[in-house]
């Protein structure tokens, strides 16, 4: 059995990998941790966990305590936060993935500019494995710390990173996102809370969202040059869900018939991601609650443009799942274990 423990468990993102480890036939959790919570039973917080955890109590987040007990630690807290304990734990042998941002930016200079602070442990950003395992499956079963990829990346880059890496399309390309409110955590929020959310929809994080940066390194890695990006994302009055609609150009003599071939073939065999046939488009219900990515490719002639749509549920296979798929590489394990289950419907 591989022990795990969970840093920050009392988030959307920490219940949501609770709820997925509790269904893995291969992993113990041994310890949660939240500074806030420290003391109380984890079904006190979540009355949803209580029948798979009745007995586990949030604890404090010290790292020796965890090496000591954990072979692999989630760590599910906010950037800034997660450069502080991930140092310790590496030190004491413990392999570590990441949900925040600290570690996805290769560049620490980048990060202190996007991210408004500091970055206290620049030496460990080579390390550190980009955690898409479509892309970066090999290097993600060699890793000690993998950075888990955010939710709008990884909607963004699983689409796009095929077709740039062959030279199929320009590498301007403009990016409409929408996401469930739960993407914005679950701190008490007053733009956040129901009267403000229902019924409306709107554009927010503008002109610079902190997630261009990281669509940009590595969709520029995929391409080899720079590739720049417009990002707008919204918020929709929905829990759980993000839908992009990802607009490019063909490069001369490529079709949009061209780029669904070329996702087809890049994803032939892969688990959680699929290409939609000619005519049908994703929707986030369809993938609620599961790690799948599904993608769909419209040509619109008249523009001569192509439009890609892609659908995840943000808090699996935009957090908690793609980080459970990175740990059972990481631990030799099958990659799909504990994330084949259907989704969530109605």
């Amino acid at each position: 059995m591989i022990k795990v423990a969970v840093v920050g468990a009392s988030g959307y993102t920490g219940a949501e990998l609770l709820r997925l480890l509790a269904c893995h036939p291969e992993v113990e959790v041994v310890s949660i941790t939240s500074r806030k919570e420290k003391g109380r039973l984890l079904k006190d917080v979540f009355p949803s966990l209580a029948l798979a955890y009745p007995d586990l109590h949030f604890e404090d987040p010290e790292p020796k305590t965890l090496a000591r007990k954990a072979d692999l630690v989630f760590c599910c807290v906010p950037h800034r936060a997660a450069m502080a304990i991930v140092p310790d734990l590496l030190a004491a042998g413990v392999k570590v993935v990441d949900f925040s941002a600290d570690f996805r930016l290769k560049d620490p200079a980048t990060y202190e500019r996007w991210y408004e602070t500091k970055h206290t442990a620049p030496e460990l950003l080579d390390e550190a494995v980009y955690g898409l395992p479509e892309i970066w499956r090999e290097e993600i079963m060699e890793a000690h710390l993998v950075a888990g990829p955010g939710c709008y990346p990884t909607s963004v880059i699983l689409p796009l990173h095929p077709l740039l890496s062959q030279g199929l399309i320009e590498r301007e390309v403009i990016i409409d996102s929408k996401s469930g409110v739960s993407g914005a955590g679950r701190a008490a929020k007053l733009p956040l809370i129901f009267a403000e959310v229902n019924e409306a929809f709107r554009a927010y994080g503008l002109p610079g969202h902190r997630h261009i940066p990281e669509m940009e390194q590595e969709l520029s890695f995929a391409a080899g040059s720079e590739v720049r990006v417009s990002f707008v994302p919204h918020l929709l009055p929905i829990t759980r869900g993000i839908l992009s609609t990802i607009y490019v150009f063909p490069r001369p003599g490529v079709s949009g018939d061209h780029l669904r071939e070329a996702l087809k073939k890049a994803y032939q065999g892969e688990p959680f991601v699929s290409v939609l046939p000619p005519g049908e488009l994703p929707d986030v219900a369809h993938v609620r609650g599961t790690n799948q990515c599904r993608l769909a490719v419209v040509p619109d002639e008249r523009t001569a443009r192509v439009v890609i749509i892609s659908v995840i549920d943000n808090l699996v296979k935009g957090a908690a799942g793609q980080a459970l798929q990175c740990m059972n590489l990481m631990c030799g394990l099958k990659e799909t274990m504990g994330l084949v289950g259907p989704a969530l419907y109605p």
